[in-house]
């Protein structure tokens, strides 16, 4: 992936904060991975919105039955884990 070089204004003390995280050239790589979330979190919700307009709404029934299933899903990989541990 190509990059470009930007100046940016961040607060000092984030900075800070980051570089305690990561060596002087990771902060670089840090605001790129914060920026290219965020980004990814914009398009999510545009989709999101664009979905709702042509669908309508989520409704408490369909959000439940999905926050369910993604409950059983979790509960599956957690057992196939587990075996996986208990064979080795």
């Amino acid at each position: 992936m190509a990059t470009r070089k930007i100046t940016i204004t961040v607060p000092e003390e984030l900075v800070e904060s980051i570089k305690e995280r990561v060596d002087a050239r990771g902060v670089s790589g840090y605001i790129a991975a914060a920026a290219a979330h965020q980004d990814a979190m914009d398009r999510l919700r545009e989709l999101a919105e664009r979905l709702e307009e042509e669908h309508g709404a989520v409704t408490d029934d369909e959000q439940q039955a999905a926050l369910d299933r993604i409950a059983a899903i979790d509960g599956w990989h957690d057992e196939k884990r587990s075996d996986s541990d208990e064979a080795a």
